[in-house]
């Protein structure tokens, strides 16, 4: 495993940050890190870098334990923290010169280079970090978190202040990396989980409350299934009301609905006919499919 959380509990004079979580991430896994603000993402985060100590459970990064190895584990994780500490008074090329001469890269002016290459900073490269904006600031603090080319990289919320156009060009950076190791990244941005991730870790209030595959996941908090019925005349919708396997109809704006059915099947020909039989015009049916979004809100709630 390239890490094994067993029984992690880290507790603050009384208040449980993390309480009693355990998971397993393989290599060339990219594992979404989830859950509202205060629910322990952040503290784990720390621990599996060995920032902070735990208070009791078991928790190791290739094999090496965190507390015990502190540095050998530093040597293989890349770590971009939410809040992205750099030298602001340094030059971007400088900077990231700098930072690989602390890992003993060989050949640092080419892995420079090649990180530079990577996260599209060849126009900013001899600004000062101060003058960047957000954006191109998150691009040093990735680039620096993949130098020395890490085993296990671990993201902290890696696509704040990224348009729309860096963020494609970042998602795709993580996804390659991910190819052949392993990365785990904390987000609020659902999409971004949707768009990279194979596994979603869930965690509340310090529990972690859901591992699983994104498909499986969505579908485990889904009861029955949903579909978006537009019709020509609203007043047409109440026969649906009637139909057998429809739980509940809720209007939405002008006239749309979300039709709730009770059961896994896939009951579009059936709302179809009814709306035929009743000589009526439908102009929209789809399905709604469920979400990560969807499923960390009943999960989180």
């Amino acid at each position: 495993m390239s890490v094994s959380v067993q029984n992690l509990t880290k507790d603050y004079s009384g208040q449980l940050a993390v309480n009693d979580v355990s998971f397993d991430i393989k290599p060339g896994e990219i594992v979404g890190f989830l859950g509202p603000n205060g629910a322990g993402k952040t503290t784990t985060m720390k621990i599996l870098t060995s920032f902070i100590p735990q208070t009791s459970g078991q928790v190791s990064v290739c094999g090496f334990d965190v507390v015990k190895n502190p540095l050998e584990v530093r040597k293989i994780i890349g770590y971009l923290p939410e809040h992205n500490p750099l030298y602001k008074e340094m030059y971007v090329k400088e900077y990231l010169q700098f930072v690989a001469g602390l890992y003993k890269i060989k050949k640092k002016k080419a892995r420079v280079a090649e990180l530079i290459e990577m996260t599209g900073l060849g126009k900013e490269q001899h600004k000062l970090i101060a003058a960047l904006s957000k954006g191109y600031r998150q691009r040093v603090g990735l680039a620096q978190s993949m130098l020395h080319d890490p085993k296990v990289l671990i993201l902290d919320e890696p696509t704040s202040g990224l348009d729309p156009n860096q963020l494609v060009e970042i998602r795709s950076l993580i996804k390659e990396f991910g190819k052949e190791k392993t990365v785990i990244f904390s987000t609020h941005i659902m999409q971004e989980v949707q768009a990279i991730c194979d596994r979603v870790l869930i965690i509340n209030s310090g529990k972690l409350v859901a591992d699983d595959n994104i498909s499986a996941l969505t579908s485990k908090v889904a009861k029955g299934r949903c579909f978006i019925v537009e019709l020509k005349n609203p007043n047409d919708i109440k026969f649906l009301e009637q139909l057998e396997a429809i739980e509940n109809v809720q209007k939405l704006p002008k006239n749309k609905f979300k039709v709730f059915s009770n059961t896994s099947k896939d009951i579009r020909e059936n709302i179809f006919k009814a709306i035929t039989d009743n000589n009526s015009i439908l102009l929209e049916l789809t399905e709604d499919v469920s979400t990560v979004e969807d499923a960390f809100q009943k999960l989180t709630k």
